[in-house]
């Protein structure tokens, strides 16, 4: 495992210690501490370039819902010293600029292979080595196989009928054209009302002749009051940034520590102190909302006091009374993803802008010119999927990965995704997945949460080196315990209280099982302590 013992070439092939598939944010990282602890790594990386989500997701309107100074990397402080945002929200071009400043900066793309797809993935018991091989039927090898896939590569389709017979382009948020696309004087037709169609309907709005939405289900969306970044306060964070992400890892999501998190109840505040601590949270803009108090998350009634008040927002800000309810959601304040937006409600005043409810039969069909809905004929010039992903899990099922005794993961997550700390499954020995279901994962700062796996991952392979172990894997024991955890911490929040894409309820025929565990700080705790006790809950050898 050592990296000099990379020179071995079974069948004519170099065996790294590493494979890391995805070259986005946990990618790069995990190639930079691979690296870092002398490990040699390839990185597989269907996409043409670095930035993972950010590469693939240009629609428009695409940004960032967790501020700038927090949605990057920690582990190096002259790159977060040295990097400057322009806005309080990164927009995905400078994203994915970032994402390229860092490859370049830590020299990645020479240990990266892009226009490489991974399809399958086999584990030798006999030679303790992953065989993975690509669409192009090229096979690599290697010790230790690290996914890096992220938790929305996936995109969803929903299986229409007649989805090829429609004659204009059509367009997926989540596999937007590098090319830049004009609606100018187009009628367009949005399908989805999630956090990609909450970004790009004002801006669609902007160029369309007609733009009609296409609604299943209300979405929750508080202003994002995006701005330029502010000087002083970028100044203060970076005076004491070690300090500025270590306060944030105490945070339940990864973020926010600068938000003065309000751990009151809303029950108990009274009327008037409610709404003074919404509205001020509503100017505040972001994802703090949900700081407002601590029970929010926790507790029914409390939640119903939150949703309650943003509905009031919506119908103060959206003119025509029936449009205004139709985009009031009914379920929890944050069972789904909490949306953050820049003008989404009040695009719906605009004369030229309609909304159609499809909640009850949905979209019937596409035809040539357009589609059908509630057996009205509609049509358009171009068509636009905002569906979102199939999360989590999908990138992982869509390829052939297996493990001992030729156990197929899709067999082994039949009834749901089962695995210990989201870290390894049972069965599949040197296989890590970062920010796998079981981890916080979406529920984060999605780099904080990657920076945390990967920091894991390293310290163990390191572990197993100076140890001398060449395999692990987790216990089946404590895979069903992990996921019995994950359950009963869900279940003392809001957040399985109605279908969302963190149970697969967005993809039809996927299992629904609430997929990420809520709170950051005891999960890496957990962490800390399994890796203290000689990774307890894993088998090695």
């Amino acid at each position: 495992m050592h990296a000099r013992q990379a020179a071995a070439r079974p069948s004519g092939k170099a065996v790294h210690d590493l494979l890391i598939v995805g070259a986005g944010f946990a990618g790069m990282y995990m190639l930079v501490k691979a690296r870092e602890l002398g490990f040699t790594a390839q990185v597989l990386e269907t996409g043409m370039d670095v930035g993972g989500t950010w590469y693939w997701n240009r629609y428009p309107g695409a940004r960032c819902d967790i501020e700038s100074l927090e949605y990057s990397y920690g582990f190096d402080e002259a790159l977060q010293q040295e990097w400057k945002w322009s806005e309080r929200f990164a927009p995905q071009p400078e994203i994915l600029d970032y994402a390229r400043h860092v490859a370049q900066r830590f020299d990645l793309k020479r240990d990266i292979r892009f226009g490489t797809r991974v399809v399958s993935a086999r584990f030798d018991e006999a030679a303790n080595l992953w065989h993975v091989g690509s669409e192009a039927g090229e096979l690599f090898q290697a010790r230790f196989l690290v996914m890096a896939t992220g938790c929305l590569s996936s995109a969803n389709l929903p299986a229409i009928a007649g989805m090829e017979s429609f004659a204009g382009p059509t367009y997926h948020t989540g596999r937007w054209p590098h090319e830049p696309v004009d609606f100018t004087g187009q009628r367009v037709a949005v399908i989805g009302t999630g956090s990609s169609a909450v970004q790009s309907i004002p801006i669609i709005a902007r160029q369309a002749r007609e733009l009609t939405v296409f609604q299943r289900t209300a979405t929750y969306s508080v202003p994002a009051r995006n701005a330029p970044l502010d000087a002083a306060y970028e100044a203060r964070v970076k005076a004491d940034y070690r300090g500025f992400r270590a306060r944030n890892e105490r945070m339940p999501a990864g973020f926010g520590s600068n938000l003065n998190a309000n751990p009151a109840s809303a029950l108990e505040a009274g009327a008037e102190g409610r709404e003074r601590a919404f509205e001020e949270r509503w100017r505040q803009g972001g994802l703090g909302f949900t700081r407002a108090f601590g029970d929010i998350v926790l507790n029914a009634e409390a939640n119903a006091y939150a949703a309650a008040f943003v509905r009031r927002k919506i119908s103060a800000l959206v003119r025509d009374p029936a449009t205004a309810a139709l985009l009031s959601p009914s379920q929890p304040v944050a069972c789904k993803r909490l949306c953050v937006d820049s003008g989404y409600y009040e695009t719906f005043n605009l004369p030229h802008v309609r909304l159609v409810d499809i909640s009850q039969g949905g979209i019937e069909r596409i035809t040539p010119h357009g589609l059908v809905a509630g057996a009205q004929d509609y049509s358009f010039d171009a068509l636009v999927f905002a569906t979102g992903f199939d999360a989590m899990t999908g990138t992982l099922l869509r390829m052939d990965i297996r493990g001992r005794g030729g156990l197929a993961l899709g067999e082994k997550w039949r009834a749901g995704p089962l695995n210990y700390l989201g870290l390894m499954v049972a069965g599949f020995p040197n296989l890590f997945t970062i920010t796998g279901p079981g981890s916080p994962s979406v529920l984060t700062n999605m780099i904080v949460s990657i920076e945390q796996h990967v920091r894991w991952i390293g310290a163990c392979l390191a572990w197993m080196r100076a140890q001398g172990r060449r395999r692990i894997e987790a216990n089946a024991s404590a895979e069903r315990a992990w996921v019995g955890h994950v359950n009963e911490v869900a279940g003392q929040t809001i957040f399985p209280g109605c279908n969302s894409w963190y149970l697969g309820a967005n993809v039809p025929g996927k299992v629904r099982v609430f997929m990420p565990l809520p709170g950051f700080p005891a999960y890496d705790e957990k962490c800390r302590a399994v890796a203290a006790a000689a990774y307890e809950g894993f088998e090695l050898a």
